[in-house]
């Protein structure tokens, strides 16, 4: 069983910067690879940062330099720093864990840029 619970999404100006967390509990250990996607009204929910065990990261294009994934293996739990937000940075984030060659997710959190 994997739980995965996301937090920090908020209204927020264009140019500002918000933190995610997730959470993770249950079959999640370090070793894990983690990310989070987004998915914004009428679009596909797209991959925006990897960070493997050893604090590997990988960005998709448009984020990279504004975003920045880490993790807290004592924490169980992963960030996403986002920075210099745009309007279409608007969507639904979403925090991810694979596990066993499976994707878990977490609920979801609204990020909305907007002046």
């Amino acid at each position: 069983q994997v739980q995965l619970v996301e937090s920090g999404g908020g209204l927020v100006q264009p140019g500002g910067s918000l933190r995610l967390s997730c959470a993770a509990s249950g079959s999640v250990f370090r070793s894990n690879v983690m990310g989070w996607y987004r998915q914004a009204p009428g679009k596909e929910r797209e991959p925006l940062a990897y960070i493997g065990s050893s604090g590997s990261t990988n960005y998709r294009d448009s984020v990279k330099g504004r975003f920045t994934i880490s993790r807290d293996n004592a924490k169980n739990t992963v960030y996403l720093q986002m920075n210099s937000l745009k309007p279409e940075d608007t969507a639904v984030y979403y925090c991810t864990a694979l596990v066993g060659g499976m994707n878990y997710w977490g609920q979801g959190t609204q990020v909305t840029v907007s002046s």
